[in-house]
């Protein structure tokens, strides 16, 4: 779906959806304040309402479109997944160097944040206009990190959460990462590897930044 007016989008979300978001992703109850937990879902609900998807869990289970590929689960054990681990690294690192000053919040928002892009890049109509005309505006104009930057900001989440959304993959390569955001990185990458070494990606869509491991 082409990008509307924020009244538009914001517009076709239901609280019904806004239920069904703070369902699947049960890590929310993670998160202290209030606020936040509220944006975290305001952000799922407008990604999934300006999509052809229903339900987070309708995403294809991948890294990006037809890379990285899951044999088995969902978009939501990915992004629970990463969520759990960067909150993992993050209670270790806050109980044996709490001078680190980890903001455990954000930690967890931006797991849950992530990949709040994803509905609009891999939605159907989105692609088939991207392939049609791929150089009118690209293929695709922008990845899932950059807009789920944009829906970030868009719904009132901080800068701190738009910041891992938009560099968690390798667009941070070209930024300086927060420390919350280098966490979640950690976990992403850790996550796909974990998953790759244990046969759990179709083999024809490996990404070539994860093929060497299968030759050590």
């Amino acid at each position: 779906m082409c990008p509307d007016s924020v009244e538009t989008m914001t517009a076709r979300v239901t609280d019904a959806l806004r239920e069904q978001v703070a369902e699947e992703l049960p890590e929310l109850a993670e998160i202290a304040d209030a606020r936040l937990r509220r944006l975290c879902v305001e952000a799922w609900a407008v990604a999934l309402a300006n999509s052809s998807f229903g339900a987070i869990r309708e995403v294809p289970p991948s890294g990006t479109p037809g890379r990285m590929v899951l044999v088995k689960g969902t978009q939501t054990d990915h992004i629970r997944g990463v969520t759990r681990l960067a909150m993992a690294i993050a209670d270790e690192f806050m109980a044996s160097n709490p001078g680190l000053g980890i903001d455990r919040d954000i930690v967890v928002a931006g797991g849950l944040c992530h990949d709040v892009g994803k509905p609009w890049e891999y939605d159907t109509e989105n692609r088939a206009r991207w392939t049609a005309h791929p150089r009118r505006a690209g293929l695709p104009p922008m990845r899932h990190s950059t807009y789920g930057a944009h829906l970030c900001l868009l719904v009132g989440l901080p800068e701190e959460v738009a910041h891992i959304a938009s560099a968690h993959s390798g667009e941070g390569e070209l930024l300086l990462r927060s420390l919350e955001n280098t966490i979640i990185n950690m976990a992403d990458i850790g996550y796909w590897h974990v998953m790759l070494a244990g046969g759990m990606v179709d083999p024809a869509t490996i990404a070539d930044k994860y093929r060497r491991p299968l030759s050590l």
